[in-house]
């Protein structure tokens, strides 16, 4: 698959601009890591029970990897503890035919046979996402930044939306601007989300990052549009 070669990151056009801050990606960086080991250790009962209740209910691996694009437009996998049937991809043969429409049209279904029940849960309160935690322990994301998306979008996107791939000129994050605003998936517009990525990477203050990640822990877990 071609990834992103190269990212236009002083997009002179636009009036946007990227300039880089390297004592706060320094800071930054420390933060993730502190936040996400000691997350990690926290949230270490919540990762058993859910492994416990993933394997008890559905055979099968209790993670699940899913290739996004990155910083600077290079591949990443993200990890997700897995909330559909293992036979997932298969079954989309069993769609009915406006199981197929809605599919094709917003690349998900609203009641998908797929997902198990641990799943359904776990994706209303987006504890599904959890294990981007060892994401950002690594360093290929961060607790803020603009959500990853995979490269079908990404293909899509930058022939359609303006300055669209700036959004990976910074590291994507597990949490961000657009979705503490509910702006999230497919039910909302990729031209606003972008406005709001564009936002946070032209504003990004060590603060700016702790504000988001109070929002997404006051309203943002179990906002309308999820995580």
């Amino acid at each position: 698959m071609e990834y992103v070669k190269s990212i236009n990151k002083s997009a002179p056009s636009s009036g946007h601009t990227t300039e880089q801050k390297p004592v706060y990606d320094f800071f930054k960086r420390i933060f993730d890591i502190i936040c996400s080991s000691a997350a990690l250790i926290i949230l270490s009962p919540v990762f058993l029970i859910l492994t416990v209740a993933i394997k008890t209910t559905d055979k099968g691996p209790v993670f699940f990897t899913h290739r996004r694009v990155g910083k600077d437009g290079k591949p990443l996998n993200i990890y997700k503890f897995r909330s559909m049937v293992t036979n997932a991809e298969d079954l989309i043969k069993q769609f009915t035919p406006e199981q197929k429409a809605e599919y094709e049209r917003n690349f998900k279904l609203e009641d998908d046979p797929r997902v198990t029940k641990v799943g359904k849960f776990i994706r209303s309160t987006s504890i599904d996402e959890l294990p981007q935690l060892f994401n950002v322990l690594i360093g290929n994301m961060s607790l803020v930044g603009p959500r990853p998306e995979t490269q079908f979008f990404v293909s899509k996107f930058q022939k359609s939306i303006p300055q669209y791939m700036l959004k990976h000129y910074v590291k994507p994050g597990m949490t961000g601007w657009a979705q503490v605003n509910d702006l999230r998936g497919g039910d909302t517009s990729i031209e606003e989300r972008i406005k709001y990525d564009m936002y946070y990477i032209e504003n990004w203050t060590f603060m700016f990052d702790i504000k988001i990640l109070f929002m997404t822990l006051t309203k943002g877990i179990f906002s309308k549009n999820g995580f």
